[in-house]
This record gives structure tokens, C-alpha cells and sequence, in this order.
């Protein structure tokens, strides 16, 4: 692992999310910047990993190889754009399957901690949602929230519980600030 660990959610955060779940690689559309987000990350030594929940796959709306051939296609994308994208783990299972790695509960992120050899308390974890923020928070992370996806409802609905979270526009706004703040701190983790 080169630097620090960055952890992203997927929809929303890199590509567009869609209510009727990303089913094939041709759903699969990243938001504008973010995949130069992700080689900005990489280039300044940062790992870049995502943790995502798909429960498509529960729901037997996507198979596995299919959900593979998405992943290849977003980490190919990377590569294009001349960046490189750590591990990608996700939850397959039907939100009603009570499983310990279905964000909010952190058993993606403390997966990334150990297949990685790293503590995970400050890790900073960019998502859209409120389960990726509570997931974060359950493991000392740095939660970041990023307006895309569902992150302006989220932004909302975490204000009028009066909960702050450190937010940015989109993941390029949020990569800029994580590099800017790696080099005011020498690089360190």
C-alpha cells in the first residue's frame, strides 16, 4: 500500500446513482471529475479503495460476474486516466439479510483495515448517504460527505439533526482538499 488510505463509496460518489440499481456495465456513468479525482488521489500517493453496498446482488437483479464487469469497467477508467484504484469490497446481500457488512455497520471498512495491515481510526471515508457517514463514524473515521448522489438530501437531513460533517461539492472538491492537507502535513498519515 503506497501513503495513506482513502475509502470511497461507489454510487453517488464516483458514478450516478440510480434508483432502479446500476445493472450493467453500460449503467454504469461516472459523475464529471470524479475518476480524475481518483488518479489525482493515487498520484499523490494516496490508496484509493472503495467500499460499497450492492444489494442488487441480493435482489437478483444483477449476477456476480456482471457486478465484476462493472468494477473492471470503473477500474479501467482509472487506469485511463492515468491513476490506479486499490481494493473494491462490497455487501451483496438483500438489506433485510441483517449481515455485519451492510454500511451503516463498518464491516467493509474494518475488511479494507485488515486486507490493508492499517488502523483505520482517521481514514478519511467519502460517501453521499447517512449510512456511509454512521459507518465512518463507527470506526473513528474521518467521515466526508460530497454533494452528489443522494448527499444533498443527506446534507439536509443530518442538519436538522444538528450532526456536522466535514462536506465538499463533488469527490474532485474533496481529493483536492485531502491532497492539499497531505502536503501541509509533510506527506504523513
Amino acid at each position: 500500500m503506497s501513503g495513506r488510505l482513502v475509502i470511497l463509496d461507489r454510487d453517488g460518489v464516483i458514478n450516478h446513482d440510480s434508483d432502479e440499481f446500476v445493472k450493467s456495465p453500460s449503467e454504469w456513468e461516472p459523475i464529471d471529475g470524479s475518476i480524475e479525482a481518483i488518479a489525482e488521489l493515487s498520484n499523490a500517493g494516496f490508496t484509493v479503495a472503495v467500499a460499497t453496498n450492492q444489494s442488487g446482488v441480493g435482489r437478483k437483479l444483477i449476477d456476480m460476474p456482471t457486478l465484476e464487469a462493472i468494477h473492471k469497467k470503473m477500474r479501467q477508467a482509472v487506469t485511463d486516466a492515468g491513476g490506479d484504484l486499490g481494493r473494491i469490497v462490497f455487501c451483496p446481500h438483500h438489506p433485510d439479510d441483517n449481515c455485519d457488512c451492510r454500511k451503516p455497520k463498518p464491516g467493509l471498512l474494518n475488511k479494507l483495515a485488515r486486507q490493508y495491515g492499517v488502523p483505520i481510526n482517521g481514514v478519511p471515508m467519502v460517501g453521499d448517504s447517512e449510512r456511509d457517514i454512521a459507518a465512518a463514524r463507527a470506526v473513528s473515521g474521518r467521515p466526508i460527505l460530497v454533494l452528489t448522489g443522494n448527499g444533498q438530501n443527506t446534507a439536509v437531513l443530518l442538519a436538522e439533526k444538528d450532526e456536522e460533517v466535514e462536506t465538499y461539492p463533488d469527490l474532485q472538491a474533496a481529493a483536492k482538499q485531502l491532497i492539499a492537507n497531505n502536503r501541509k502535513s509533510g506527506g504523513q498519515a
